[in-house]
């Protein structure tokens, strides 16, 4: 693992995440130049390992690990033992943040609990992402992505109107509980600046995806009437949907009245504009049906490629349904550089999508990708003052 760079640079973070939203976090925060330290169970691991397959090619890593735990040692710890609890003070000693996401008051049986912590280490910040959070009614249950999108009101939003209630085709409720995550503990290091102190952020699932209901939530608390499902269609904006074209489908986004008039101005359907049905946002809104049914008729007579390659043209917003292969392969995603080749444990180069992020002064590094198993346990146990004798006597004690 080389030297991070980036602007986390010289901070520890020790990592009693799993799964997905909690790795989320520390991987953002190790991508920033933090360094990352994953705690372990012995042998076993973090779940996703085995959330296989598919693997790395010629690897026997998950697709599903290695996609969120790069930049990070992996240490094996026995927590449930006093003497890998013990490690764990260790490591804390010269630690920031402490990131878990066991069920609320899980770590407390451990001495692990920030009530456990903040008195011996006051400056720590200690981040919780539960499904629930740490209070109210809900707060001891696990809390699962497609569950949470259920109970957030996701679903009920989300599929055709006469079908069933679907989840989003990715874990959308981890990933932003972990986001939300990382945005807590960059706070808190604000403060921490401005005050030496440490506290504890309490990120619940259910709470995150409550606050990114976004207009949707906003348009049941203007009406107080639950808004139906739209497949595809937007709930305030028409037409901004899918539309079928000769070869397929594609996207259109026309998001207000000029660029709809400039839309009918240059594919023959000016006369639209005289029709009090469709002259505004508001009317084309109340009559969706019929303005999806006028413009699909004229969209079916181009491909897909000839559509966007006009409405480009006329800065009229659009886009291809791309698969994944076109996703990867687009040209603009790889001018971004949102792919990266990394050298495996294994011997291996795995590719795997880049942060996001993009700062001109400090860019995020990628030092190392996600480990192997266990694969720190004696480096990061030196560097916290174990001799080579003692990591053999908690190793055959199975406590690393």
């Amino acid at each position: 693992m080389t030297e991070p760079t980036g602007p986390l640079k010289g901070l520890r973070v020790v990592d009693l995440t799993r799964v997905l939203a909690g790795p989320t976090c520390t991987q953002m925060l190790g991508d920033l130049g933090a360094e990352v330290i994953k705690i372990e169970r012995p042998e076993a691991g973090d779940d996703t390992r085995g959330f296989a397959p598919p693997y790395m090619p010629n690897t026997r890593e998950s697709a599903y690990f290695v996609g969120v735990n790069r930049n990070k040692k992996s240490v094996t710890i026995d927590i449930a033992k006093p003497e890998g609890q013990a490690i764990v003070h260790k490591l804390l000693e010269n630690a920031d943040i402490l990131v878990e996401n066991f069920k609320t008051g899980a770590l407390a049986k451990y001495g692990l609990s920030y009530e456990d912590l903040k008195q011996k280490y006051p400056g720590l910040i200690y981040c919780s992402i539960t499904g629930f959070g740490q209070t109210g009614p809900y707060a001891p249950r696990p809390g699962y992505d497609a569950l949470i999108q259920a109970m957030g009101g996701v679903m009920s939003l989300t599929g055709e109107p006469d079908g069933e209630p679907q989840k989003v085709g990715i874990p959308v409720a981890d990933l932003f509980a972990g986001l939300y995550g990382t945005i807590g503990i960059l706070a808190a290091l604000r403060h921490k600046q401005a005050t030496g102190e440490g506290q504890q952020i309490d990120i619940g699932m259910l709470d995150t995806h409550v606050a990114w209901l976004a207009n949707q939530g906003m348009n049941y608390l203007a009406t107080g009437q639950n808004p139906p499902r739209l497949g595809n269609q937007h709930p305030n904006i028409v037409p901004y949907q899918v539309f079928p074209t000769s070869d397929g489908y594609m996207v259109l986004s026309i998001g207000n009245d000029p660029t709809f008039e400039r839309f009918c101005k240059n594919f023959g359907l000016e006369h639209l504009l005289a029709d009090e049905r469709y002259a505004t946002n508001a009317a084309r809104v109340g009559n969706r049906a019929l303005v999806t049914e006028t413009l699909t008729a004229v969209t079916k007579t181009m491909t897909t490629d000839e559509w966007i390659s006009k409405l480009e043209a006329l800065k009229i917003g659009c886009g291809p349904i791309n698969t994944l292969d076109r996703v990867f392969a687009d040209p603009h995603v790889q001018a971004r550089n949102m792919l990266v080749k990394m050298q495996h444990a294994s011997g291996e180069e795995v590719t795997v999508v880049a942060n996001p992020v993009k700062l001109s002064a400090t860019p995020p590094d990628y030092r190392s990708a996600a480990p192997v198993l266990g694969q720190h346990t004696d480096e990061v146990l030196a560097s916290a003052g174990f001799d080579a004798a003692a990591i053999a006597q908690l190793r055959d004690s199975k406590i690393v």
